[in-house]
């Protein structure tokens, strides 16, 4: 009967989105989690796991299910502690599991659920962080969190709450508070708090330390897409206003709160390095300085979530948080070599470049192609290299301790973390404390599920375990900055004949800061505003500015950058910056900077709206979508070719998977001209936008709404990119 309650168990988890973990993960799952009585609730969501009828075995007040159970996605704290993680429970001895005698219910006027087990607090409380179950409370009701706790990157914290309520820590973590992850949380309940601890039909509130009260202080300029923990990007207008991404600006990726390392015990900090034989050597941060040869390598950190928001647009839904072109900076790392540190802590590998063909008693040493480079940050976050990257000499990978001329900010990782440039930054772990060198990848979540991608057709729920891991990342590019009409013809493009003017420039800095919102402007007024007078029937052929940038992953340089101004049809070239040109702004064997670009052209003429045409589409009840489709607009579209000659895919839809890693596809910003009155005559005015945030034309609580649920599907598990 176990069995057949484990296969419904994980065929209704699969249904919810959840899919067993590693192999490796379920092997380290098994080590550290006991097995305990699984009380199932008569009624379930639809989607819940478990079955519909309470499942009896022998004993006296409790039901035990020992088998198998696939753990959701984490209900308790924020960025990679959402990180779906799979625990598989052992079979275990009777007298090995922790039995509490539960009043049996209802009691007095308590028309809850009859079949489940009421629970006096006191109960509860054994149940801390320190019981082998804990346990939590939500409302008036009582789970058992075994299943998973043990494996998750975050136990620590969720054992706080442990024996208590997890509601104060979902005020923390308020992107926990949706309906969705309460559903999941479902799955694991076991009973009701007695009724004798109630006041209203509710326990006494409680109060916790907020764990992210000592996070740094963070440039208010910063586009926020979650708070708790802290994921921000740099808005459009600053993104790529200089070379070098201002250490405030540079976008910000935690899964966690920041740790706090203070400044003046940052030399003790410990570094431990455990090479294949077991043998582990340990240093500080004073011995790394003093030790050996100091590096500066110039290089672009991607999330591979950068531009999820377009793929989302363009292609269908995705899980993960919805940044727009802002979540890759470009900054010059100072540090150590690791290849250096590697070598000064024992370890002796062949040459990575020999013949791997050699039969094993030939072989002296390790075929260092076989081996891997588990990195692990001081708040539980893991990644990994292959041990060939660490070892090139012209893979310039470091231990950073330095950042565009400073120590590192909290944010970025002090006082340490690994820089791996040409690679995606899940693979650069901040607040770096331990390196492993092993026969197998981090068995992290992040190495092992968030940070793959997969076939269009391969859904939400796809075979991890067939994909590899994201490592060198592809080639791209975005537009950050537009410019139409009088602005170009006045010279206020900042990078126009040296203006520096900056003021009535028709881009994205008119749009309000808010991601997934776009504020109506003057072009969006009234329908009075169109057909007056003095409007044309047609714009003229204005001219246009473009700026962004564009990267390519491995060190393989920005060949070419190509902009359409008519949607694809036809194609002029844009200027490349030559940023490497100034002294002390590119280090490094290769090109692991991005490339800044520039454009000025023409705009095609076309036809304006007039008030007939949106007065009918109103009076017919034409939704604003379809209204829009009416205007006249054109859309701009950039693509990039990398020395390799790789180039970006044309659609999204072709490399659309729903994780909405990699969005690569050429990048379009739909513009549209509109002519209205701004109380001093009648003109030509253009709306845009779409290179703003994540760009989406919707309002700003149900776009909100979406990436909540989007994350609690995964990401914020999503890596530390």
């Amino acid at each position: 009967m176990a069995a057949n309650v484990s296969k419904r168990l994980a065929a209704s988890a699969m249904q919810a989105g959840q899919r067993p973990a590693p192999a490796s993960v379920a092997r380290l799952s098994r080590a550290a989690i006991r097995a305990r009585p699984l009380h199932q609730s008569a009624s379930r969501n639809a989607k819940g796991a478990g079955p519909k009828k309470p499942i009896e075995s022998p004993g006296a007040g409790h039901r035990d299910v020992r088998t198998s159970r696939v753990a959701p996605l984490g209900l308790v704290v924020g960025g990679g502690l959402l990180a779906s993680l799979i625990a598989l429970v052992q079979h275990h001895d009777d007298d090995e599991l922790e039995h509490v005698k539960p009043t049996r219910g209802p009691v007095g006027d308590d028309s809850r659920d009859p079949s489940l087990p009421r629970f006096r607090l006191a109960d509860v409380r054994q149940h801390d962080g320190s019981s082998a179950q804990p346990w939590v409370t939500f409302e008036d009701k009582v789970y058992d969190i075994t299943d998973w706790v043990a494996a998750h990157p975050g136990g620590d914290v969720i054992l706080r709450a442990a024996g208590g309520s997890i509601e104060p820590y979902w005020n923390i973590f308020s992107i926990h508070k949706t309906a969705y992850v309460r559903e999941i949380l479902n799955q694991y309940l076991i009973g009701y708090i007695d009724t004798e601890d109630l006041v209203n039909g509710r326990p006494a509130a409680e109060t916790i330390e907020d764990p992210f009260q000592q996070d740094p202080a963070r440039d208010p300029r910063l586009i926020t897409h979650t708070a708790k923990p802290r994921n921000a990007e740099p808005p459009n207008e600053e993104l790529d206003r200089e070379f070098k991404t201002p250490n405030g600006l540079f976008y910000v990726r935690n899964h966690m709160w920041v740790p706090v390392v203070p400044e003046e015990k940052a030399d003790e900090h410990v570094l431990s390095i455990e090479l294949p034989d077991g043998e582990t050597k340990s240093y500080t941060l004073a011995e790394l300085k003093e030790k050996f040869p100091t590096h500066k390598v110039t290089a672009v950190l991607q999330c591979s979530g950068n531009r999820r928001n377009d793929m989302t647009r363009h292609a269908g839904k995705t899980n993960g948080l919805q940044w727009g072109v802002g979540a890759i900076s470009n900054a010059v790392w100072e540090g150590v070599r690791l290849a250096d540190v590697l070598a000064d802590a024992g370890l002796k590998v062949a040459d990575a470049t020999s013949s791997t063909q050699k039969a094993a008693g030939e072989q002296e040493h390790p075929d260092a192609n076989a081996l891997h480079v588990q990195f692990s940050g001081l708040e539980a976050y893991g990644s990994s290299i292959p041990l060939p990257k660490a070892l090139d000499p012209r893979g310039d990978v470091l231990l950073a301790f330095g950042m565009n001329g400073e120590p590192l900010p909290r944010d970025h990782g002090f006082p340490l973390r690994s820089v791996v440039p040409g690679t995606v930054a899940a693979r650069s772990v901040k607040w770096l404390s331990k390196i492993v060198v092993s026969d197998e990848e981090s068995p992290s979540q992040w190495q092992r599920r968030d940070y793959k991608s997969f076939g269009p057709n391969e859904g939400a729920n796809p075979n991890w375990d067939k994909a590899v891991s994201i490592q060198e990342m592809p080639i791209t590019s975005a537009v950050t900055g537009v410019w139409v009409g009088d602005c170009v013809r006045k010279g206020k493009v900042p990078w126009m004949s040296g203006s520096k003017q900056t003021g009535g420039i028709a881009d994205i800095a008119a749009v309000e800061r808010k991601v997934g919102f776009t504020a109506k402007t003057e072009a969006d007024g009234p329908a009075k505003d169109f057909g007056l007078p003095d409007c044309p029937k047609e714009t003229p052929a204005e001219p246009v500015a473009l700026q962004g940038y564009a990267y390519s992953g491995g060190g393989r340089g920005v060949a070419r950058v190509d902009v359409s101004l008519d949607g694809g049809k036809t194609w002029d070239q844009a200027e490349l910056l030559d940023d490497c040109a100034v002294p002390g702004n590119c280090f490094g064997n290769k090109s692991w900077a991005w490339k800044r670009w520039r454009y000025l052209g023409k705009l095609p003429a076309m036809e304006l709206p007039d008030s007939s045409s949106v007065n009918v589409a109103r009076a017919e009840g034409e939704c604003e979508e379809e209204r829009k489709k009416r205007k006249h607009c054109t859309t701009l579209v950039v693509k990039a070719t990398d020395d390799a000659y790789n180039s970006q895919p044309e659609t999204h839809s072709s490399i659309y998977n729903a994780r909405g890693n990699l969005a690569t596809a050429w990048h379009r910003v739909r513009i549209c001209p509109r002519c209205t009155n701004n109380g001093e005559g009648k003109g030509v005015t253009w709306s845009t936008g779409e290179t703003f945030g994540c760009g989406f034309k919707k309002e700003a609580e149900a776009t909100r709404e979406s990436m909540i649920r989007s994350a609690v599907l995964g990401i914020v598990g999503s890596g530390q990119s």
